[in-house]
Parts: C-alpha cells; structure tokens; sequence
C-alpha cells in the first residue's frame, strides 16, 4: 500500500511531482468521501485538481467510474483541448465544459468538486442564495453565487464561461435547478465546502419546511464568516474525514 503523503507546512511542495502525488491522493480520498455520503448518482459528477506544473491541464475522473472505486492511479489527466495526457478511460463532457472554464477563469483555485447531491439540487430547484441561518452556513454568506439558469447538460465551453462567470470570485455557486459546484486553494478546501453546503442546503430544506428560520444578523454572519469561511478552516475541516476514509479504504492510495 502507499503511504499518505503529508501535507506540506508551506502549503504546498517544492517539488512538482511531490505536490502532484499529494494532489492526486486528496482527490481520491474526496471521491470515496463523496461515495460514503451518497453524492454520486450514475455517471454524473466530477471533482478536479489543476495540476501544479501545468496550470492549463486538471485531473479528474474518468467517465463512468464509480466514484467508490476510484484510486489515486485511475486518475486521468485533460488538457484545455479535453485531450488526456495521461491515465486511461474518458473524460466526461461536462467535467471538461464546466471544470476548464472554471479553473481559466480562477487561476487562484487548485480544485473544483461538482455534483448531483440530493439536497443540493433540490434547494437548487428554488433558484435562491443560502440564507444565514446556521454557524455553518455562514461559510457562504455573501460568497456563493446564483446561475440562474439551466439549458440541459452542460456540453460546451460557452455554457462553462457563464457558470465561471456566476462563481465569480465565490467559493460556491448555485446552478439553477442542476446542484453545487465549489471551488477551493486546495482539494480538501473544494471538497469541504460542497460537504457543508450540501449539508446547509438540507438545514435549510428543513428548518424551512417547519416553519419561518430565525436569520443571524449581517454583523454577525459576517464575523462567523470569517472564522468559519477561511481557507484554512475549509482545509482543516477536511482533515478528519480524509484520516478517516484511508483508514477505512486505504485501497484509494494505489
């Protein structure tokens, strides 16, 4: 077996094929993570990692591969003209379309995690920001966006530049009647933030089926924001699910 490669204190390797290495195995963790808690549904589905020597090429997985079996090796490598470079299989139409733009619109993010939760695409179908109403939620408050549209499957780079362009510089934004898409510095970060969103986009399902939620005020969110919405409190947050998967399933080291 592998060993899990620790995380670097300077926040990221000297060495590229290090970094790579590092990548590759926070993403796999992330897709057996995404398993455990039920966000796969078929094919659909894709979480990516910008590789560190070159910035126009992300790693994925590949179509059709369900994400309880992926390992760190099944991952291939796209570059910007959706060609693999390395690893076999296919790479999804979608992940391309929407992952491409995004990581050329945000050269500041490492990761992107996209799919099709179950709470996530049905807050999704409301067509509505996350309110205030949770100390978790608050990671989002006034930095997740609205793609206030749907089109059908998401298939060409044009639909992918107006999601990127909905995200702007958020971490998350909503796609209209379809689901979540968050990004992060890192692939615990980007992997973190659609856990919590999914899990704030039930919270507020429920609290809001039950009756009218109390909002926290804006001076308050704020501030929650900035202790719970950080980059570091997004990665560091991932830490113990990460511990947790490759103990149970250190098979995604291979």
């Amino acid at each position: 077996m592998t060993d899990v490669i620790a995380h670097p204190d300077a926040g990221a390797y000297d060495d590229p094929a290090l970094e790579r290495a590092y990548r590759k195995q926070r993403l796999a963790g992330a897709f057996r993570l995404f398993s455990k808690f039920g966000f796969d549904e078929g094919v659909a589905g894709h979480i990516t990692a910008r590789d560190p020597e070159r910035a126009d090429h992300f790693w994925v997985n590949p179509f059709g591969m369900h994400f309880g079996r992926i390992r760190t090796s099944d991952l291939i490598l796209v570059n910007d003209s959706s060609e693999i470079v390395e690893g076999a299989g296919m790479v999804n139409t979608a992940a391309f379309a929407i992952h491409s733009q995004v990581h050329a619109a945000r050269p500041d993010v490492t990761a992107a995690a996209h799919a099709h939760s179950l709470h996530g695409k049905a807050w999704s179908s409301l067509g509505r920001l996350l309110e205030p109403i949770t100390q978790d939620v608050c990671a989002f408050y006034e930095d997740h966006g609205l793609f206030d549209d749907f089109t059908g499957v998401v298939l060409n780079t044009e639909e992918g530049k107006r999601i990127a362009h909905a995200l702007g510089d958020y971490k998350a934004v909503i796609l209209r009647n379809h689901g979540l898409l968050t990004v992060g510095q890192s692939v615990d970060e980007a992997a973190w933030w659609f856990i919590t969103m999914e899990r704030s986009c039930q919270a507020q399902l429920l609290a809001s089926a039950a009756g009218t939620p109390i909002h926290i005020s804006a001076e308050s969110a704020q501030l929650t924001h900035s202790q719970v919405g950080s980059h570091l409190a997004g990665r560091f947050s991932f830490q113990p699910l990460f511990d947790r998967i490759v103990t149970e399933q250190p098979d995604l080291l291979d």
